[in-house]
C-alpha cells in the first residue's frame, strides 16, 4: 500500500490508472477508522480495481472547535489497518495541502442540507461539500463509498454531485454495529463506562418503535422514543425528526410519504451520537 500525502502525488497515481480505463473506489474518512470504515474499504475492494481511503480530520466542517480538537487522532493505526483490509493508497494530506488558500465555496443545495443535522450545525454541510468535492476530484474516482450512519451526509453529497454533474458512482453501505446495537463511531471511544452502558439504548429504542408504530401515529411514536431515551440520566436527545428519506422534510402522518426515516441526535454525556432507522421503503 502506497501512502501519498501530497495532491500532485495522488493525481500523479491515478491519472495513468484512469487511462488504462481501470475504476478507482474512493473512501472518505477522518481517520480514527474502525469496523464500519473498513466494511467501506472491502466493499470497494470487491468492486473496483483500484482502492483510496483518504484519511483527512476536515477543519472546514467543524462548526464547534472543540469537537475538532477532541476528535481521535490515529494515523499510525489507521494506515495499518488499511494495509490489512487491502487499500491501494492512504491519501493522508496536511491541512495546507488540502487548503493552500481559504476554501470560499459556497454550496446552495436547498432544504436537503438545511434540517437537523444542518440547522443544529451551521456550515457543517458545507465544509463538508468542500472536502468531498476535493476529494473526488484529486482521487479522479469511478465509485465513492459512504455508510449509510450518515443518512443525511449523504442525501447532501448525492445533490451536490447532481449539481456539479460530477461522473461519480455514490456507493451506501449499510451501519456496522456493536453487538449491542451501537453504530459504530470514531467518537465512541470518548464515551465513559456509564455513557457507554446506556447508548445502546438509542438504537434499541429506535427498533421498538417500528412496532409501536404499526399501532400508533407517527407524532406518538416521535415523543415516545424521544421520551424513553430521555428517561436514561446520562441521554438526552437533541432532536428526533421523522422525514421522508428522499427530500428529508419531516412528515406528519405514516402515509404522506412511501419512504419514511427516523433520523436521531443523541448526546450521551458530552458525546454527540447520531442514528437513524427506516419505518418503511416502497
Amino acid at each position: 500500500m502506497k501512502i501519498i500525502e501530497r495532491v500532485d502525488k495522488l493525481r500523479d497515481f491515478v491519472a495513468p490508472l484512469r487511462k488504462q480505463g481501470k475504476s478507482i473506489g474512493l473512501v472518505p474518512t477522518m481517520g480514527a477508522l474502525h469496523a464500519g470504515h473498513l466494511s467501506l474499504v472491502e466493499r470497494a475492494r470487491r468492486e473496483n480495481d483500484i482502492v483510496v481511503v483518504s484519511v483527512f480530520l476536515n477543519p472546514t466542517q467543524f462548526n464547534n472547535p472543540d469537537d475538532l480538537k477532541t476528535y481521535p487522532r490515529t494515523a499510525e493505526a489507521d494506515a495499518a489497518l488499511l494495509e490489512q483490509a487491502g487499500a491501494d493508497v492512504a491519501f493522508m494530506p496536511t491541512v495546507g495541502e488540502m487548503y493552500p488558500e481559504p476554501d470560499k465555496r459556497v454550496f446552495e443545495l436547498g432544504p436537503v442540507m438545511e434540517v437537523m443535522e444542518g440547522k443544529m450545525r451551521p456550515g457543517h454541510f458545507n465544509g463538508v461539500c468542500q472536502v468531498v468535492s476535493k476529494l473526488f476530484e484529486m482521487s479522479q474516482a469511478t465509485r465513492a463509498y459512504f455508510g449509510e450512519k450518515d443518512f443525511q451526509q449523504i442525501a447532501v453529497i448525492r445533490a451536490m454531485v447532481e449539481q456539479m454533474q460530477t461522473p461519480i458512482e455514490i456507493v451506501t453501505c449499510p451501519v456496522v454495529r456493536e453487538d449491542d446495537g451501537l453504530a459504530r463511531s470514531s467518537r465512541n471511544v470518548r464515551l465513559t463506562p456509564e455513557t457507554r452502558r446506556a447508548a445502546p439504548a438509542i438504537f434499541g429504542t429506535l427498533k421498538a418503535s417500528l412496532e409501536f408504530a404499526k399501532h400508533h401515529t407517527l407524532r406518538q411514536t416521535h415523543d415516545w422514543v424521544v421520551a424513553t431515551i430521555n428517561a436514561w440520566p446520562e441521554m438526552e436527545v437533541e432532536y428526533f425528526d421523522i422525514v421522508d428519506g428522499r427530500t428529508l422534510q419531516s412528515l406528519a402522518n405514516w402515509d404522506d410519504s412511501d419512504y419514511v426515516v427516523g433520523c436521531i441526535t443523541v448526546y450521551c454525556g458530552d458525546v454527540r451520537e447520531i442514528d437513524n432507522i427506516t419505518y418503511f421503503r416502497c
